[in-house]
């Protein structure tokens, strides 16, 4: 909206039928003559002796619908941002979190843990556990590809218990994501999405998932690192989680491979690096900042157990990796599509 220019002395009107604009003066100031005879002691009659303003109820109307406009526009804007794709919380601005509760783990769990879910696939040589972000009431679920990479059926537990079944909609290896669809599903709690591009070494981050079976696992650290280069399998089933639960899903770091041999189908993204404690199970879970909003989605991380150690060397070392929240928004209208790459 243009603001209306303002010149010392008055205001200029624009007449409603498309007539030049008028200037409008103040009443007697400018017209006083010395041979004119004084204006009378009472109050003229409507019109008389004082100029009426071209257009000024209409100006003011057309003014006011002007704003209403601008308000419901904006007001519009925002649900859309808040809705994003139907009922989808494909990008918001609002925190989650009150400000007041900002960086709040017990609030941003309270509020982000209903989006989560524990995902189970069945595979032709075993299973493979992970977990999975809801990113719309109608039952998507985005999880890694190599946690369904190759799987006959799906299976996802909600955060009350529930467990459903879920259809691989579309997959992409080179990003290491995947869509799921619960068919039949409405009043899902979809998790909000923020945006990676602004994320800073040191702030606070939040990861919920399902690390060995355990659902609705909250931990939290901070942003090590950014932009490091994360390299990981495309064949389908390598490294997956076995029964047994000891398998890890290999990757390469810093020219160096860990938890098992990636390969020689592989593909390279660059990755949020964090120290919240990630296990395997966490993978395709969420990475949440202190407003309570996504901004990635956990894949990587590096454990010191193997096959040959015990169940008590196993575990978190704080090196974990996350896939930016932006890169699976660029991503989601392909995946939706049905794309398998």
């Amino acid at each position: 909206m243009t603001e209306s220019t303002r010149r010392t002395g008055g205001h200029e009107y624009e007449h409603p039928q498309g007539h030049p604009a008028q200037p409008y003066a103040a009443p007697y100031a400018a017209d006083v003559h010395p041979e004119w005879p004084p204006p009378p002691a009472h109050a003229p009659a409507v019109g008389a002796g004082r100029r009426k303003r071209p257009g000024g109820p209409v100006t003011l109307l057309a003014a006011v619908a002007l704003v209403a406009a601008a308000v419901g526009g904006g007001t519009a804007y925002a649900f859309q941002q808040l809705t994003g794709h139907g009922s989808t919380a494909t990008d918001t601005a609002t925190p989650v979190v009150a400000a007041g509760k900002k960086g709040d783990v017990a609030n941003i769990a309270a509020a982000l843990t209903p989006s989560v879910v524990e995902v189970n696939a069945t595979l032709a040589g075993g299973s493979s556990t992970g977990s999975g972000v809801i990113v719309s009431s109608e039952g998507e679920i985005v999880t890694n590809n190599h946690v369904v990479s190759g799987a006959s059926s799906v299976k996802v537990r909600t955060s009350d218990g529930t467990s459903r079944t879920a259809r691989v909609v579309g997959t992409d290896s080179s990003k290491d994501l995947a869509l799921l669809k619960i068919d039949g599903a409405s009043g899902l709690k979809a998790a909000p999405l923020g945006t990676s591009s602004g994320v800073q070494v040191g702030d606070t981050v939040v990861a919920i998932g399902s690390p060995e079976g355990l659902t609705s696992t909250v931990t939290s650290g901070i942003v090590s690192a950014l932009d490091r280069d994360v390299t990981v399998s495309t064949d389908e089933g390598r490294g997956s989680q076995g029964q047994d639960g000891d398998e890890q899903w290999p990757f390469q770091f810093g020219g160096r491979e860990f938890n098992g041999d990636t390969g020689s189908s592989t593909t390279t993204y660059k990755a949020i690096q964090t120290d919240a404690s990630l296990n395997p199970g966490n993978s395709g879970g969420a990475l949440i900042d202190a407003s309570g909003r996504v901004i990635g989605i956990n894949s990587a991380m590096y454990s010191s157990g193997s096959q040959a150690s015990s169940s008590t060397d196993a575990g978190s070392i704080g090196l974990g990796f996350a896939i930016p929240v932006d890169t699976l928004k660029a991503d989601l209208a392909k995946l939706r599509a049905g794309s398998t790459s």
